[in-house]
């Protein structure tokens, strides 16, 4: 439940930013499915795939647009084309090997486009009127990776202070403090969100899980970083995408919510659990166990041993919980991997060819 003192607002219109990446694309069809009017703005950098979203390409109440958010004319226009009631930003470089091999593009992007973003949405907000005005908000879309690394106990919350070690996260941290301070200075009404790591339908194959899945189904070696030993805390991403909606509609201004699935699990025992799955759904044609495919490669610089989040915050506040083990959405992935391998084709075009970066 809700706090009693939770004031929900119910958004029509929202402007989505990095609407067909992996969470902002499975946010956007959760949203239009629930009856939502979406304007999606996308820039289509290597992550951005319309495939994504094939199926809202009749909606009456969907939109696209090929744009940066650094483009001050064009979210200008937009802003006041559109009348949004609500920004969500997930527009973002977010791959931390990809942030080692080419830092610039992150601060591009994370930073210097965050800011356009918001002084763009600070004079939208500033020409609102009445219940327009009262009723706005910017939600930033963010990770746990701006706390840095964690010991073997203990979990990120929202007074944890920042301390990021990669690129793509030190990026992530300035754009965080940016939203803080347009409501601070401007008293823009804002959410910041950190998320922990996410994986489901639609995630760029380049990442942990659908990178072992894609190996693994072709009896490919599955690379692991160093021991394999560094936590995560996985979050199935359609659970994120609610947390969001929640946050949006009933978050107070100003705050900041961690949303995390509470489920820890090792690199090393996320990519045996893949193998056991496919084993038992596609075996090899050799009769070859997956998990004699894992290979331990050199570690990778920066990698932050574990991350952790404590969600009780957003439970406590606004009565959110996620709703899949990491059993149930790892399977629920799995399956629709081996369900949808015309979408991972189509986005292995030439420009990503399952290769390590950031070495």
């Amino acid at each position: 439940m809700r706090e009693p003192h939770a004031k929900l607002i119910t958004f029509r219109r929202l402007l989505v930013t990095g609407g067909a990446g992996f969470i902002g694309g499975n946010f956007v069809l959760q949203g239009v499915a629930g009856g939502l009017h979406v304007l999606n703005l996308d820039k289509l950098t290597y992550a951005g795939n319309l495939d994504t979203l094939a199926s809202l390409a009749t909606k009456a109440g969907y939109s696209f647009v090929q744009g940066d958010i650094g483009d001050r004319n064009l979210v200008k226009r937009l802003l006041d084309d559109y009348r949004p009631d609500a920004i969500v930003n997930f527009a973002a470089e977010s791959h931390v090997d990809r942030s080692i091999d080419g830092p610039a593009a992150f601060v591009e992007t994370n930073v210097t486009g965050t800011l356009g973003l918001l002084e763009c949405v600070r004079d939208y907000w500033r020409s609102l009127e009445g219940e327009a005005r009262e009723a706005f908000r910017f939600l930033h879309v963010s990770t746990d990776e701006v706390y840095g690394s964690l010991g073997p106990e203990g979990k990120f919350t929202e007074i944890t202070p920042y301390a990021p070690n990669s690129p793509y996260s030190a990026s992530k941290a300035a754009s965080d403090h940016l939203v803080r301070a347009f409501h601070h200075t401007y008293g823009l009404p804002t959410l910041t969100t950190n998320c922990s790591n996410n994986y489901g339908p639609y995630q760029f194959p380049e990442k942990l899980i659908p990178l072992m899945i894609q190996k693994a189904l072709a009896g490919e070696p599955l690379p692991v970083y160093g021991d394999g030993l560094n936590i995560r805390d996985w979050l199935y991403v359609g659970d994120h995408c609610s947390a969001i909606r929640c946050v949006l509609e009933a978050g107070h201004v100003g705050e900041t919510y961690n949303v995390g699935g509470n489920a820890e699990r090792t690199n090393i025992s996320v990519v045996k659990t893949i193998c056991a799955l496919l084993d038992d759904r596609r075996p090899l044609a050799s009769g070859r166990p997956r998990e004699s495919l894992i290979t331990y490669v050199e570690d990778r610089p920066g990698h932050d041993r574990r991350y952790a989040i404590d969600a009780g915050k957003l439970e406590r506040e606004l009565g959110w919980r996620p709703s899949q083990t990491f059993e149930s959405g790892i399977a629920q992935t799995v399956d629709w991997y081996l369900a949808n391998q015309l979408w991972v084709q189509r986005v292995l075009d030439g420009s990503y060819r399952m290769e390590r970066l950031g070495s």
